[in-house]
């Protein structure tokens, strides 16, 4: 399926001269296992070789390019001392510093009273000019082939920039001049941008410093290419889920009035807003894909709720998958009262329910009498049938893959779906994300949630913290001690849970605390949760598991060490935790010094704002769209040229381009259709080029 233009780009890198098993290792970390990864793995720094002074005239601290002779080689009496090559010219001498020298090798590369050209890093030492270990040795008539102005790539270990370069080099001569060009011909004038190669070969060459910029021509057209693939992939996904046979349902509400009269409060603007918006979804011909996006506690679930009973009023069945079984039964918990009060009783399906208790539960959803379950990752196994499945509600879609989202879609007939996330995302991310989607947003806080004192303190006051602890949990008041490691590290000297909760049992009693964190097995985890929950342990020590985690309404204190080492994003969920009950809460962010920028700006915006869509929109900025959810767990996609902090006007322009094209072009079959075929394939988005007829 891939066309032939891009055969050479997607051999592996062992193809490339100089690139053997180990070396590819190396290349593989930093950009990838084909050719083409090298092609988006753009210079971040110059070396700039155009100083070319005279010995005398030499400045120590930069980085020169020098036509010498080599007078005479000095090898060390003992081999901690460096092998010296002493060299002239007319004004003046110079050392050339080795250290663990091979006197053959220098001397073949470095022959006494031939002129060479040395170029690498200058240095004063015992008043001596020195360059040690010159990046380039060669003959005068070989200075011509050396960059006056090297590109500086990203390195892991294992791999020097000689050999990187080299790689990079053929990678760019594999790169094709390609038949036509994928971009809309107004707009790239417009731009005044090159050609696909033009382009990656300028990128590749940058002349100074001002050429690294993000917003350069050269490096804008690539991270444009790359925001189109993008988009247009989310499109093709988004047109073929439209051309699947949907279902109109519509619900007539007397389930849901019966919910609402039974809740202690009324829902926010926002709240009937989404609802709106997934209920008319529901009552379309098409099918729905919805994201609900909503800070925590900002009442998803109730919303997500009436839309389930709007299912079962038009006589079919509804289904909430949530990532872990703690979470599914939160749900549970959470649910139950208020489907009780409409009259109707809630399935739960995890890993847990076995022998008869299961096979009760799948024969009332497979015969119709039970009308919602909730469940984890069992509901889209084998062996789970549903009579009339309408519509399926996917909590914390990061947790999941598109596939598995799929899967339990394809369990009914023309299934809506509705996705759930409590992680605010910037509307740039949102749009790369989840742009096969429609979104609705929660924007306010449910009546009657206390806003939560947050701190920022020095860890050298952790005495004073430990006592404020102490008196929270006299006061019948829960605590979360959140640490960013599980056992201690040499490594890093950053507080580890375990050892954390060792000093904390002695200062509070045992039976005070409890301990969770990522390396227990699940029902550990879940067990160790519940009993906080359910008390007697007061403090839990954790690990960010608790992000997203059962509710606790009597927890009121978040101590979070070194909290300069977690993402604002991460430190809002943690924060989350807690503020669910009547008693007014407090959040100590405690941090270790030297703090960086980045760290100040982090720890000042926390105690600033409680708003998780403008946290994270600082996030963004702070830290780029890779980390900010952690992109290889989140199922976001990874960028390898664009910034979605930098590049976000290219995107709006990318979406409209992809709408326009999907309009006009659908099938992708015009001579423009054609070349962006050949981009989707560029970039790795063969799936979306799957939902195309051939051609």
């Amino acid at each position: 399926m891939r066309p032939e233009v891009l055969f050479p780009l997607f051999k592996p890198v062992t193809s490339l001269s100089g690139v053997g098993p180990r070396i590819a290792k190396a290349v593989e970390r930093v950009a990838g296992e084909h050719v083409a990864d090298l092609l988006w793995h753009l210079p971040s720094g110059i070396i700039d070789r155009r100083y070319a002074p005279r010995i005398a005239e030499a400045r120590a601290g930069v980085v020169a390019t020098m036509t010498i002779t080599v007078d005479r080689h000095i090898k060390p009496a003992n081999r901690r001392l460096p092998y010296k090559v002493l060299a002239y010219d007319d004004t003046g001498t110079m050392a050339l510093v080795f250290f663990h020298g091979h006197s053959d090798y220098l001397r073949k590369q470095l022959p006494e009273g031939e002129t060479r050209v040395v170029s690498g890093s200058l240095e004063q030492f015992g008043g001596e000019l020195q360059m040690t270990h010159p990046d380039h040795i060669g003959t005068v008539d070989e200075l011509e082939k050396l960059q006056s102005v090297e590109p500086v790539y990203p390195l892991s270990a294992g791999l020097t920039l000689k050999t990187l370069g080299k790689a990079v080099a053929q990678a760019l001569d594999a790169a094709p001049d390609m038949p036509r060009d994928w971009l809309d011909a107004e707009h790239k004038k417009r731009e005044q941008w090159t050609d696909w190669r033009a382009s990656l070969l300028a990128a590749h060459a940058p002349g100074d410093d001002l050429a690294l910029d993000a917003l350069v021509p050269a490096r804008a057209r690539l991270a444009y290419d790359e925001l189109l693939s993008n988009q247009l992939a989310l499109a093709l996904v988004r047109l073929n889920m439209r051309k699947l046979p949907g279902r109109a349902i519509q619900g007539d509400g007397r389930l849901q009035a019966k919910v609402r009269a039974s809740l202690p409060f009324s829902l926010t603007p926002s709240q009937e807003h989404s609802l709106a918006e997934i209920v008319a979804d529901m009552a379309g011909p098409s099918r729905m894909l919805r994201l609900l996006q909503g800070d925590v506690g900002s009442g998803k679930t109730v919303v997500a709720l009436l839309a389930m009973l709007a299912a079962v009023e038009s006589g079919a069945q509804a289904a909430i998958m949530a990532p872990t079984e703690i979470l599914a039964r939160q749900h549970l918990a959470s649910i139950t009262p208020l489907a009780e009060a409409a009259g109707l009783s809630i399935a739960l399906l995890t890993g847990r329910e076995k022998g008869k208790t299961r096979d009760a539960i799948l024969e009332g959803l497979a015969n119709g009498e039970t009308p919602i379950v909730v469940g984890t990752h069992a509901l889209f196994q084998e062996g789970v049938e549903f009579d009339d499945l309408a519509l399926a509600v996917v909590d914390e879609q990061h947790r999941f893959g598109v596939h598995q989202r799929m899967t339990l879609a394809a369990k009914g007939r023309g299934v809506d779906v509705l996705v759930m996330t409590a992680t605010p995302i910037p509307r740039t991310l949102t749009l790369t994300a989840y742009g096969d989607m429609d979104v609705s947003r929660l924007t306010e806080k449910p009546a009657g949630r206390l806003p939560v004192d947050t701190r920022v303190l020095p860890i050298e006051r952790l005495d004073g913290v430990t006592a404020a602890v102490r008196r929270a949990l006299d006061g019948g008041g829960k605590v979360y001690w959140v640490c960013p490691l599980v056992e201690e590290s040499e490594v890093l000297d950053v507080a580890a849970a375990e050892e954390r909760y060792d000093i904390l049992k002695t200062t509070l009693g045992e039976p005070r605390v409890g301990l969770v964190h990522g390396r227990m097995k699940g029902k550990e985890k879940d067990a160790a949760m519940q009993a906080f929950a359910d008390g007697p342990p007061g403090v839990l020590v954790a690990t960010t598991v608790i992000e997203v985690g059962v509710d606790v309404p009597d927890a009121t204190v978040m101590v979070i060490e070194h909290a300069e080492r977690f993402g604002l994003a991460q430190l809002h969920q943690l924060r989350g935790r807690i503020g669910r009950g009547e008693k007014p809460s407090t959040c100590l962010l405690l941090y270790a010094q030297p703090l960086s920028e980045t760290a100040r700006s982090r720890l000042n915006i926390m105690r600033e704002t409680d708003d998780g869509f403008r946290i994270a929109e600082e996030d963004l900025k702070l830290r780029g769209a890779g980390e900010l959810l952690g992109t290889r767990q989140s199922g976001l996609p990874e960028f390898r040229i664009a910034d979605l902090a930098i590049h976000a006007d290219l995107l709006a322009v990318a979406r409209k381009d992809a709408q326009l094209i999907i309009e006009s072009d659908p099938e992708l079959q015009s001579e423009r259709g054609q070349a962006l075929r050949t981009l989707l394939y560029l970039f790795e988005r063969d799936a979306a080029v799957r939902f195309l007829r051939s051609g």
